[in-house]
Parts: structure tokens; C-alpha cells; sequence
């Protein structure tokens, strides 16, 4: 059977990792607390301006004070709740059950495990390799992602990720793995070449309007 580092078979079933990290409503809840930070600083000039506005109006510093600390606070939670609610849909992997030939799989979110499901309910994974190259005289490396698409009976699933590994070698893992239960797994892969970075060379003396300026 082909195997691949994404696909790390336990005891009881065989998982297709897509992202590393806990799972749960709690670890969830915690992990998204930092990303929350971010809206606060994004609409900071908007909270400034507030404030701003409350001084030319003549508040009291302390009241100023008060009303920013409400609003950021706000913003904050607006955001946790948010960045929660985002990475509570995101799938961290695949579990396949039992662990050589599945009978079942579930899906395992930030928010915690879906139900089981039979594996016949997956009909399709489509593998998308997607490669952007260099372009000649760019020191920039190539950038690898990773396209897949979980076509399960009543939803599709789609997802993207960074990919440094053999895409070959992953679709011939799960053809392995689900082929059995009538598991159709697709690979396509699609090269493009970076695109060259557009210099603004401004104006030059003798263009095109001094040519279009000529007399007859």
C-alpha cells in the first residue's frame, strides 16, 4: 500500500492531516483570542477619530477614556467571536475507520469532530497541485498549494493549503486507502510563472507626444 506523511494511520483509524493543531470547543475558543487583537488594531483609526471628536466637543478626558476603552473592547469581542466562529468550520483532518479498509469517516473541525459517516458517502476527492514558478532572473522561490475537494453526498467540501510535499504520491495513498469502498480520487496540476513586477517609468522627453505633435 502507498503511504504519505499526511495520511498517519493509528491504531483504529487512518487520518489524512490537513492542519495541525487541537481540537475542541475550549481550544478553540483559546486559539482565537490572539487573531481577535487584530480588529481592534485595524479600526484604530476609527476609534481616534471618535475621540478626537469627543474632545472638540468638549467631553471630559475621563469620559474620552471610557468610551474608547467600550468601543476597543467591543471590537475585541466582535472579533474573538468572529476568528471563533471561522476556525470552528475548518477542517484539521480526515479520519478513515477501521484503519485499512474504512467503512466510515468523520470529519474533525476546530470546533470538535463531525458525526460519523459511512465512507460510501464520500464519492470524489479531487487533488488540485498548484504551482507558481519563478519567473527568469526571480530569486523568489516557487510556491506550492495543495487544492482539495471533498465531494461528500448532500455537501461539498473545499480547501486550501500550503504544500511541500509529492502530490503523486497522495493521490496514490488514498486511491489505496478508499479505492475499496469506490472512492474516485483525482489529481490535476496547474503551473503558471509569477508575474513580472510593473515599473512605473514615468515620463520621458521625445514620447509619444511630442511625435503625435508634429506638424505637417
Amino acid at each position: 500500500m502507498a503511504t504519505d506523511p499526511m495520511l498517519r494511520q493509528g491504531p483504529d483509524s487512518t487520518d489524512l492531516v490537513l492542519r495541525v493543531g487541537p481540537a475542541g470547543r475550549t481550544w478553540n475558543v483559546l486559539t482565537s483570542a490572539g487573531p481577535a487583537l487584530f480588529v481592534p488594531l485595524a479600526l484604530g483609526l476609527l476609534t481616534l477619530l471618535v475621540a478626537f471628536g469627543m474632545a472638540l466637543a468638549g467631553a471630559r478626558a475621563s469620559t474620552v477614556f471610557v468610551v474608547v476603552g467600550v468601543i476597543v473592547g467591543l471590537e475585541y469581542l466582535i472579533g474573538w467571536l468572529a476568528a471563533a466562529s471561522s476556525r470552528a468550520r475548518e477542517i484539521l483532518r480526515v479520519e478513515f475507520a477501521p484503519a485499512r479498509v474504512p467503512a466510515s469517516l468523520r470529519l474533525v473541525r476546530g470546533a470538535g469532530p463531525d458525526d460519523w459517516l459511512p465512507v460510501t458517502t464520500l464519492s470524489r476527492v479531487r487533488l488540485t497541485h498548484k504551482v507558481v514558478e519563478p519567473y527568469q532572473g526571480d530569486h523568489k522561490p516557487a510556491v506550492s498549494t495543495l487544492a482539495l475537494e471533498l465531494v461528500l453526498r448532500d455537501v461539498q467540501e473545499r480547501l486550501e493549503l500550503p504544500f511541500g510535499g509529492d502530490p503523486q504520491r497522495l493521490a496514490d495513498a488514498l486511491k489505496d486507502l478508499l479505492g475499496p469502498a469506490g472512492v474516485m480520487v483525482y489529481l490535476r496540476t496547474e503551473r503558471s510563472t509569477r508575474d513580472r513586477p510593473v515599473r512605473n517609468s514615468g515620463w520621458t522627453s521625445g514620447g509619444s507626444a511630442s511625435v503625435g505633435s508634429g506638424g505637417g
